[in-house]
């Protein structure tokens, strides 16, 4: 049967079926880790974890399917703390050598006295089917990219044909600075449209109902990460509460830092950054806050860095300058900072 290509909708119908088409007229919006529908973002709250977003019931509805390609869809929403990313600041005020510039005082740091070295990824967790327990037909796969519906036991179950066969993502869904895709694969798409079709990586058996482990598992998540810059180190805030410290673990390299954070909950955050720019890993430290990790990277020079991690395509013509009224991911400070060849003019 037909699938449905509304957004929100993606069931399977026949010409004869009488089930209204419930979707989203709007575009998906992806902001500071957040996510929604422009359509009914006031209504349906914008929500952290993919799935979660998956599941979002559409505000709209019709009385019939469609299998046509979407036409004319709304680009996706932009983040407005990504636009801030090309956003030039300056401070106003002038600064005269008679009144030398202040330094805002910032919190003991704690030097990290390990030897920088990658993070091994943590172990992959897959869930698995547990056939005792009955499906209706009907029933979607519940791996990433598996858009297969329960048809029977001896079908989607038992069977060695086709219908058995799933073809799915292992890990998460990754998006970065406008690109989407998954963490298990290189294929990256800009259209959110596209993203949804990215053909699974891996084949394996459905799962249509997963067993039930007495064990707590650990569970990978997201953390927003801002950061703004002086004219020598890069301060980046890394948004996560209660971090559990003694076996949590960063380490500094020349052009990268590596981030394991553990959580509350069996939660985890993990992600190597590859930096913009050089740094001194030595003079490079980090702080434990109740809702968020310090780090203070110490620039090798001082350029301005553009963005915080290291581009995958040509930025063009981009520059920035140093401001002391930047917010989330600019590279604004509280207080004007000036390098020699400035301060004495």
């Amino acid at each position: 049967m037909p699938r449905c290509t509304r957004k929100g909708c993606g069931k399977e119908y026949s010409e004869s079926s009488a089930e209204p088409c419930t979707f989203h007229p709007g575009a998906p919006k992806f902001h500071e880790g957040l996510k929604s529908w422009t359509c009914c973002s006031e209504v349906n709250k914008p929500v952290l974890e993919f799935d979660q977003f998956m599941k979002i019931p559409g505000c709209a509805e019709t009385d019939s399917h469609t299998s046509e390609p979407p036409e004319g869809d709304p680009s996706p929403s932009v983040s407005s703390s990504a636009s801030q990313q090309n956003t030039v600041t300056r401070e106003e005020k002038p600064v005269t050598a008679s009144e030398p510039p202040k330094i805002s005082s910032t919190p003991a740091i704690m030097i990290n006295q390990e030897p920088p070295s990658a993070l091994p990824p943590p172990p992959l967790i897959e869930e698995e089917d547990d056939p005792d327990v009955a499906v209706e037909p009907g029933t979607p796969c519940k791996r990433k990219g598996c858009n297969t519906t329960f048809v029977s036991d001896e079908v989607s179950r038992k069977g060695d044909g086709d219908g058995s066969r799933c073809i799915y993502h292992p890990m998460p869904p990754i998006f970065r600075e406008g690109s989407k895709g998954y963490l298990c694969c290189k294929r990256r798409v800009l259209e959110f449209d596209e993203f949804l079709k990215i053909e699974g990586c891996k084949t394996g058996c459905h799962v249509f109902a997963p067993k039930k482990s007495q064990e707590i598992t650990e569970e990978l998540t997201t953390c927003r990460i801002d950061h703004y810059q002086t004219v020598d180190k890069v301060y980046v805030s890394i948004f996560a509460k209660k971090v559990e410290k003694d076996v949590s673990k960063i380490s500094f390299e020349e052009n990268q830092v590596s981030v394991d954070l553990r959580l509350p909950e069996s939660k985890r955050f993990v992600k190597n950054i590859e930096l913009f720019g050089p740094i001194d890993p030595s003079a490079s430290a980090f702080q434990y806050f109740g809702t968020k990790v310090e780090l203070t990277l110490k620039k090798q020079d001082t350029r301005s860095w553009t963005i915080l991690e290291k581009p995958t395509h040509d930025l063009g013509n981009v520059s920035l300058t140093f401001g002391v009224s930047g917010r989330t991911g600019t590279v604004g400070a509280k207080q004007s900072v000036l390098d020699e060849q400035n301060r004495n003019r």
